[in-house]
């Protein structure tokens, strides 16, 4: 039965549950850098997860590969023979020719060259004059770059060709800018853009991690809107000729054309729908195109993208589903998206819809472990957490409709680690259940940080959690040495065995193309990647301060573990340089059994030690890297590890 103080202790744990709610629905709505950084990865996430549904056929890529290149001479070809190009194509059916090329510069060909001679039928005209009448046949759209400089360049005229589109915003978003603003162009000789009634710019800049997710579909240069390439040659295949940009907010607009509608962001960014990795659409060889070998009927009807993939000529972006993805492909991926009308849209109510769930699944959870018990709350953060990220698949994978459930789950499972840490600061000072409240709570926090972990990085929760039986095993061989028998008492080996997972919680904060490289790492990625003990130990300092605790004996030891992981016995460890007996007895203990699992893991990059090398490696580290003492009391338990991480390899497994 509680007490009389019971009701008091479960409104202070209740409270403690709803300042990280409140934060994670703050953070929610205004979504800091390092948030919207996290939401891209949780995006990548499940856009993996879910199925991808294949192009329809109604866009090809002709391709100027390195077999053309070796059938048809090098690049660049002369411009009649990329006109014959054009007008085979045409010739073929093509309803609509984009080139994903920029033709800035004159002819380099003065007399016939390579490229001419493998072909018959030598045109009599220059090869500019050549290319500008396959041009002026129609249904081409040319390409060309815009330049977004703080200082406009001085640059020759360029013919481009704008849209009508009307802009609507509502009264308060009237100071907003809905385009990205252009200073100036790259562009297509005169000669070539004025043959043609279309053109659109190439632009398609990743995102700060350097995935591509999102492509313009127009910008604005000197008061006048113009199409990205792919939208140009859709609205030159379909004969749209309406456009509106209704503006809903300033991460949320529609694009409407005739009787389509687009949903873009608030600068004008198709959030792309991947058909899978690359070489998803049909590609045809420009080599076969010139020498009539394409099928009959394979281009009739369809949107055609020029581009190149031959070696060292290619451009390649990183999507969420492929590292290595042409970029006349993303071209042919948005036209595919604008035809099919199947888009991936972040609500414009995504932010209040986050909100609401962040409060109430969290307040539920406050209600859950202030009244019942951290159990039940456990138990429905769980439920909780799961049946989120399960309905946003759903929503995804059925509606094309992404809402992050980011938020909510840090809101959860922050509510949850704080009020774990709080029930068990509160509780401690009852006599009967203070040591069963202490190790659920420790635990549980223990649990709750690394689930947070473990959304970042799969590896490092398991790392953390073969650590903590080593960390055992070796705690309790070094305490029957004299000189650790009174620091390493049965309460403290039991407590360093339960934190030791703790030891690798920075790294949420390392960004994840450091944390997840499959590579050595540069030596400003290694400076990154070497902020996570600091990083982690303010976790538990922020813990400390806003619960009010102070000199609390578990969160010492979490500190020091968390803290002195990588310090050396020789003082060239870091964060602090600490040598010798000024690194606390938990941070020498996980610093051997840190780099035990670590060489006895295989990664990405590196395959794993034998117990046997890495027995040796570890003794070669003695008195250097770790603590004589330690190593020795490692020794003796060798085998015990041994058996421990083949144990750990058959459960992965």
């Amino acid at each position: 039965m509680p007490g009389a103080h019971g009701a008091p202790r479960r409104r202070l744990v209740f409270l403690c549950g709803v300042v990280p709610v409140l934060a994670a629905a703050v953070l929610g709505v205004l979504r800091p850098t390092s948030l919207a950084r996290l939401d891209d990865s949780v995006y990548d996430i499940l856009l993996r997860s879910t199925p991808t549904k294949g192009p329809r056929q109604n866009v090809v890529i002709v391709d100027v590969d390195d077999r053309s290149l070796s059938t048809i001479g090098q690049w660049p070809w002369r411009r009649d023979v990329v006109g014959k190009l054009i007008t085979r194509l045409r010739n073929a059916g093509a309803s609509v020719i984009a080139l994903d090329i920029i033709f800035a510069e004159s002819d380099r060909y003065g007399q016939p060259g390579d490229s001419e001679e493998r072909l018959p039928g030598r045109t009599a005209t220059t090869p500019d004059a050549a290319l500008a009448g396959a041009l002026h046949e129609g249904r081409v759209v040319l390409g060309y770059g815009l330049t977004f400089d703080a200082a406009p360049r001085p640059q020759r005229p360029c013919v481009l060709r704008p849209v009508g589109i009307v802009v609507v915003q509502p009264p308060d978003e009237r100071g907003y800018e809905p385009l990205f603003h252009a200073t100036g162009a790259v562009c297509n000789l005169p000669v070539l853009a004025g043959a043609t009634a279309a053109s659109g710019f190439l632009n398609a800049a990743p995102d700060s991690d350097g995935i591509l997710r999102r492509v313009p579909l127009l910008a604005e240069l000197d008061g006048r809107v113009y199409p990205g390439l792919a939208l140009a040659a859709v609205v030159a295949a379909t004969g749209s000729r309406d456009m509106e940009l209704r503006i809903a907010n300033v991460n949320a607009s529609t694009l409407t054309m005739d009787n389509r509608t687009v949903p873009v962001d608030g600068k004008g960014n198709l959030l792309l729908r991947y058909r899978g990795k690359k070489r998803a659409f049909p590609y045809l060889s420009a080599a076969d195109v010139l020498t009539d070998q394409v099928p009959v009927g394979a281009l009739r009807g369809k949107i055609v993208f020029v581009g190149t993939t031959a070696l060292g000529m290619r451009e390649v972006v990183a999507t969420p589903l492929d590292t290595l993805f042409a970029g006349v492909e993303v071209q042919a991926t948005v036209a595919d998206n604008l035809l099919e009308q199947d888009f991936i849209r972040r609500s414009a109510i995504a932010g209040i819809l986050g909100t609401l769930v962040v409060l109430v699944l969290g307040i539920a959870i406050a209600v859950l472990v202030a009244g019942i018990g951290i159990a039940s709350g456990l138990i429905g953060a769980a439920a909780s957490v799961a049946a989120l990220w399960w309905g946003t698949v759903w929503l995804l994978s059925t509606s094309g409709v992404f809402i992050s459930p980011l938020s909510p789950t840090i809101g959860v499972l922050g509510a949850l680690a704080v009020m774990t840490l709080a029930k068990f600061t509160v509780e401690r000072g009852r006599a009967d259940d203070a040591s069963r409240e202490k190790t659920a709570a420790q635990r549980l926090m223990v649990q709750a940080l690394l689930s947070l972990t473990e959304v970042r990085d799969a590896e490092t929760g398991r790392h953390s959690r073969r650590t903590q039986h080593y960390a055992r095993l070796l705690a309790e061989q070094l305490a029957t040495q004299p000189d650790f028998r009174a620091h390493l008492t049965r309460e403290r080996i039991d407590l360093l065995s339960t934190l030791a997972p703790l030891h690798d919680i920075g790294k949420v904060g390392v960004p994840d193309h450091v944390l997840n490289k499959p590579g050595a790492l540069t030596s400003e990625e290694l400076a990154q990647m070497r902020k996570h003990p600091a990083l982690g130990r303010d976790v538990i300092l922020k813990a400390e301060a806003r619960v009010g605790v102070r000199d609390d004996a578990t969160l010492e030891m979490a500190k020091d573990i968390v803290y002195t992981h990588h310090e050396r016995w020789d003082g060239a460890g870091y964060p602090q340089g600490l040598r010798g007996t000024a690194i606390p007895v938990a941070g020498r203990v996980m610093a051997l059994v840190d780099v035990y699992d670590a060489v006895r893991a295989r990664t990405l990059y590196r395959k794993c030690l034998s117990h046997d090398d890495t027995v040796e490696f570890i003794v070669g580290g003695k008195g250097t890297h770790f603590d004589p003492a330690v190593v020795d009391a490692f020794l003796s338990v060798a085998a015990l590890f041994e058996s421990a991480s083949d144990d750990a390899s058959a459960d992965a497994q």
